[in-house]
């Protein structure tokens, strides 16, 4: 007789038999007849032999992950985000202190929430070689493109720039408004500033980095790119065409970032999102790795065999671009307009933005010009006494003025009136 058929008249029954057949209640034959287990006899016998419901029976036990549960099929789930970990994060931002195996747990039991991901083209096999490099040897570095989703149902792409050190694996990205050759400039400095100067880089054959390749594969450097690499002091080496397999290291971090970084994230601006970009490095750049147990930061040793930049001076022209001031007094960078003094039209500036603060100055002095407020609204920004007259610069004359204007009256001929209403006399001229 199995657990799950027993009943209270085949407990009773079986306690009557034995009774009647060894003249007292026999414990352990009760327990043969009914398939209980002694425990459970005991229990029974302290109860009078009346089967009773287990006491936790019709009780729900309440989940650590159950106060959330709402919110992982809301904000992640019916929104494509199937990331345990970013979800994980993001619930222990609000109280949660389970495991991440509950989390996944209950995402894969719910994946039927989930939009159906679009249909991929079929990936050819990896044709990839794994190679290594030492400490300072060698940086990786390539664009990711994501999609933005504005407030006013617009969308636009912003450039993603990733810099990875193929030999510890140590991270730095950095979003933009677009993927111009400044800002790939800029990326790059700001990477080098916290990782040091490699020997090398490995990228694509983007336009902004080579022109073209020699009928014996030898790379014509883009002007400015190669006036850049010299002024750092790196070289540069380029991928073979269509085969991203050369820099996997930093096409996996740009899928990482797609995958985990922007997974559910909302940003104000982008200066806010690259904030919370260099606080997500940080905190994957002292995570230990699987295949070293070590933190990319512990390996890292950027003193002993990376180079220093140079000088700011030499640095300034990448880091402070040029712009041409328009005639009504703006300057237009990063698709937006921000406004200089009208006394400036026409005439070049350097800009500057460092996180929220965006600054003009003038290129030959490096007097600073005006500085605003980065807002990132696509109104154009005016600056305080933009158009103020009397702040305008006036020019002198440079000789002594001897021509006179005479305003002559109103009264005579109407007829010639048209002739007679100035007279304009020299001294020492004829009338």
């Amino acid at each position: 007789m199995s657990n799950e058929t027993i009943t209270q008249d085949s407990v009773t029954q079986a306690v009557e038999s034995v009774k009647a057949e060894y003249g007292r209640i026999v414990l352990a034959e009760i327990a043969r007849r009914t398939g209980l287990s002694m425990a459970r006899i005991k229990r029974i016998r302290d109860n009078g032999f009346v089967l009773k419901p287990n006491g936790n029976s019709g009780k729900h036990r309440a989940a650590k992950l159950d106060p959330y549960k709402s919110i992982i099929i809301e904000k992640f789930l019916k929104q494509g985000v199937t990331n345990s970990v970013v979800i994980q994060e993001h619930l222990t931002g609000l109280g949660y202190n389970g495991s991440n195996t509950t989390v996944r747990d209950f995402v894969r039991e719910n994946r039927s929430l989930v939009p159906a991901p679009r249909v991929l083209a079929v990936q050819n096999p990896n044709r990839g070689r794994r190679y290594s490099t030492g400490p300072g040897e060698m940086f990786q570095m390539d664009w990711g493109f994501v999609n933005v989703e504005d407030g006013l149902d617009g969308i636009w792409k912003c450039a993603c720039f990733a810099m990875v050190c193929h030999h510890c694996s140590l991270r730095y990205v950095e979003f933009f408004p677009s993927a111009k050759q400044e800002n790939l400039f800029m990326g790059m400095i700001h990477a080098f500033m916290l990782m040091g100067v490699p020997k090398c880089v490995l990228t694509d054959n983007m336009k902004s980095v080579v022109d073209k390749r020699l009928a014996d594969g030898t790379p014509v450097w883009n002007k400015e790119y190669g006036e850049f690499q010299e002024a750092i002091g790196f070289e540069t080496k380029l991928c073979k065409v269509a085969h991203p397999f050369t820099k996997g290291k930093v096409e996996r971090l740009v899928r990482y970032v797609k995958e985990n970084f922007i997974q559910g994230r909302r940003f104000l601006n982008i200066s806010e999102l690259n904030s919370e970009a260099r606080i997500w490095c940080h905190e994957r750049n002292v995570r230990p790795l699987r295949e070293t147990g070590k933190a990319p930061q512990d390996i890292h040793c950027r003193e002993e065999h990376f180079g220093s930049l140079p000088p700011a001076g030499v640095l300034v022209p990448y880091t402070a671009p040029l712009r041409k001031i328009s005639y009504d007094g703006f300057v237009n960078y990063e698709n937006r307009r921000y406004g200089v003094p009208l006394r400036y039209s026409n005439r070049e500036a350097r800009v500057c933005r460092t996180g929220e603060s965006l600054v003009i100055s003038d290129p030959l002095t490096g007097e600073t010009i005006v500085t605003h407020a980065v807002d990132w609204s696509r109104r154009p920004k005016i600056c305080a006494g933009q158009w103020d007259a009397g702040k305008a610069i006036e020019e002198a004359p440079t000789a002594p003025v001897r021509a006179t204007l005479h305003m002559a009256n109103d009264s005579g001929n109407a007829g010639y009136d048209r002739f007679s209403r100035f007279s304009i006399l020299s001294r020492g001229g004829n009338r």
